[in-house]
């Protein structure tokens, strides 16, 4: 079958799933009859509604943003290549293109989740697999409709892109591709720092007055800062996450086009020229397949239901794409003046998907509560707040050197056996279980929800207790998601840093070259490395500055609305929500400015191989950095939750010490970390776009120096 009609076909099935378990999810009704009916109801509207007004004043926000950045790209690409072609207006067709099915993934995330939440609560009065099951079935609209919806959009571009272009060089036509990617990442970066300070300034407010100075259980509904917390579930961890991943699937596609579209034989062959695309199209029947087995026993153990997702899809993809790399490949191509065969590219292939899976078990030894690395982080609990923030520090930055060597592993062997390209294709080969990473990593959040909605509307201890174990195992699973986020970030970052250097080769006909004794290169690499750290110091500092604004609103409702710990008034969430929704609106314009002007004014006024050693930089300490946060901050999360399952636990000392851990790792695994993929992502993908304008504007000030 021709290779774009496979990409459509799988398009439109991973919808058609979306949809079948969308509506599996939502045809549970509620019994009308039921007492909690109403309680339930009025705070999932209020999650659902606080929610969905952050996320609709936050895409006003970033339309503004994407708006002008369009108009950039438009003028400083607006090269006739020929009379009727303008790569910049292509270009900025597929950024706009991008940036809204980035933002759609994130509202229909948002919105299963704010829908499978309550029902998950409330079937979880009456059986635990069965809120397993509609838990998961949430998860499972994101990751289909996010997929269905990335390769979709590509293809129609190309498509289009095609036909409209088609006496202009195939490499051209790729790279105004390279803008799809630019405009999920560029949506992704508001959505991962401002729905991580919405939903860390919520958490910390919550924790700190109510649960360290009130002595109240987490989620209780005299808290006023719950009903905020629970909003920033779903805009931190669903929207912000599938914003993230879905840029991570069109920058690495575009970057495996944009590469092989320079081999003749590939460029040649639309069979050829689409392998990286089919790779994602043929993980949608393998993901599909895989959910058939997310099946749960009443007692069972979640976790290793849901790891069993993550294997089972994994040897079903490397058995697929051995066949599809038969089919879809010639024996043998020349790309960089080196000859490759298939097989060396299902290799490198290979290696991708297997090393993010090495990744997510690496991720999860250090963080579940089943271990000893997190374990020793709730013992040092107990001599004080002080030693227990040391311990997961330490034991943030040791995790960082298992994935860090795999991700070596992982660029040696596909570098050397396919060159650039094969760095391209092992990214897509991590990424190639995207939608069933997704679902597991969606799961988490509206597991998360369903225990704070049963706790508010008083469903029982047994309830509570059910959700606490979905929830428990959606916290491992979302650290694991965060992990394997990262990895495949940063062979994202390698294959368009690659994909790069190749399109400043193509425009100024020479070779490119990096002299790190270059001052220039030098500087760029120092300056690239410290990028990540003045980015996490932004971050964390909003959320900071956000969450004093939360304690003190939180205390000064505890003391002036009377009978509130007694449950005779209701707490003003609104006030709560509208803080936490004010502070990640204003708190993330300056960490963005950051990540989009970089390139930009580097590659201006210094030139491409300053510009290369900014982003070499930032990947270096980007990913050791993003590795040690996500894992510092999912061990002290769950060294809380270990003492809180042993008795005595809530309320000593010892576990109040552990809250203050967990409170210093929220912003540490939920804003900072994560926002540094899209950070390494977002840098290497503007540079790509903008490589031609580089090439032949860039360095004036470097000229002028001189």
């Amino acid at each position: 079958m021709n290779a774009l009609t496979v990409v459509f076909v799988a398009a439109l099935f991973s919808l058609l799933v979306a949809f079948f378990y969308g509506f599996r999810v939502y045809r549970l009704r509620l019994p009308r009859e039921a007492v909690e009916t109403k309680k339930l109801t009025e705070i999932a509207e209020a999650i659902s509604e606080g929610a969905m007004a952050f996320l609709s004043r936050e895409y006003k926000v970033i339309g503004l943003f994407l708006m002008l950045m369009a108009v950039l790209i438009f003028f400083l690409l607006d090269n006739k290549v020929t009379t009727d072609f303008h790569e910049g207006i292509y270009t900025a067709i597929s950024f706009i293109t991008g940036a809204v099915i980035s933002s759609l993934s994130g509202f229909i995330g948002m919105r299963i989740a704010t829908i499978g939440n309550v029902r998950t609560a409330y079937v979880a009065k009456s059986s635990f697999s069965r809120a397993f099951e509609v838990a998961f079935q949430s998860g499972a609209v994101m990751g289909f409709g996010l997929v269905g919806l990335a390769i979709l959009g590509m293809a129609i571009l190309y498509s289009v892109i095609r036909v409209l272009g088609h006496t202009v060089e195939v490499h051209i036509l790729m790279e105004c591709l390279a803008g799809y990617g630019l405009g999920g990442s560029a949506v992704a970066l508001f959505g991962r720092v401002g729905g991580g300070i919405y939903t860390k300034a919520a958490d910390v407010g919550a924790d700190l007055v109510g649960k360290v100075e009130k002595g109240i259980p987490e989620d209780d509904p005299r808290n006023p800062a719950v009903i905020a917390d629970n909003v920033g579930d779903n805009v931190g961890d669903i929207a912000g996450m599938g914003s993230d991943l879905f840029g991570s699937v069109a920058e690495a596609t575009s970057a495996a086009l944009v590469i092989g579209a320079t081999a003749a034989l590939l460029a040649q062959n639309e069979n050829f020229l689409l392998y990286p695309l089919l790779i994602s199209a043929f993980g949608v029947p393998i993901a599909f397949i895989t959910t058939l087995f997310a099946r749960l026993k009443e007692n069972g153990n979640v976790e290793r239901a849901l790891k069993l997702q993550l294997w089972i899809s994994t040897v079903l993809m490397a058995l697929l794409m051995g066949w599809v790399t038969n089919e879809y490949l010639p024996d043998t191509f020349v790309l960089g003046g080196k000859s490759i065969s298939r097989w060396y590219v299902y290799t490198a292939f290979l290696t991708g998907l297997f090393s993010g899976l090495l990744i997510g078990l690496v991720t999860e030894y250090y963080t579940s509560h089943s271990y000893t690395p997190t374990r020793e982080v709730a013992g040092a609990a107990q001599t004080g707040a002080a030693t227990n923030i040391i311990y997961g520090l330490a034991l943030g930055y040791q995790s960082a050197l298992v994935p860090v060597l795999l991700l070596i592993i992982t660029m040696a062997i596909s570098n050397l056996l396919a060159g650039m390209f094969g760095i391209a294709i092992a990214a897509l080969g991590m990424l190639s279980t995207i939608a069933i990473g997704l679902t597991i990593d969606a799961y988490g959040p509206v597991s998360d929800n369903a225990g704070g909605i049963a706790e508010m509307a008083e469903l029982g201890k047994e309830v509570r207790h059910r959700t606490d174990k979905l929830d428990a195992a959606g916290n491992t699973t979302a650290a694991v998601g965060k992990g394997f986020a990262i990895g495949s970030a940063a062979l994202t970052a390698l294959a368009l840093f690659s994909a790069f250097i190749v399109r400043s080769e193509v425009s100024s006909g020479r070779s490119f070259s990096l002299n790190i004794l270059d001052p220039y290169v030098f500087g760029g690499l120092m300056w690239g490395a410290l990028l990540p750290f003045l980015f996490s110091a932004l971050t964390m500092k909003s959320v900071g500055k956000a969450a004093l604004d939360m304690v003190e609103e939180v205390r000064r409702q505890f003391r002036e609305i009377p009978g509130l710990m007694e449950k005779k008034n209701r707490p003003d969430y609104k006030r709560c929500v509208d803080i936490s929704t004010k502070a990640a609106l204003r708190e993330m314009v300056l960490p963005g400015l950051l990540v989009l002007l970089t390139p930009l004014l580097v590659g201006y006024f210094f030139g491409t191989e300053t510009l290369a050693g900014v982003l070499s930089g930032s990947l270096v300490s980007g990913v050791v950095l993003a590795v040690a946060k996500a894992n510092a901050g999912g061990a002290w999360d769950n060294a809380k939750k270990f003492i809180e399952a042993t008795a005595g636990g809530k309320g000593s000392e010892h576990h109040k010490a552990a809250v203050v851990g967990d409170t210093v790792g929220d912003p540490f695994k939920d804003t900072a970390g994560p926002s540094l993929n899209i950070l390494i992502k977002l840098m290497a993908i503007t540079s790509l776009v903008f490589a031609d304008f580089f090439v032949h504007y860039g360095g004036l000030l470097r000229r002028l120096l001189s």
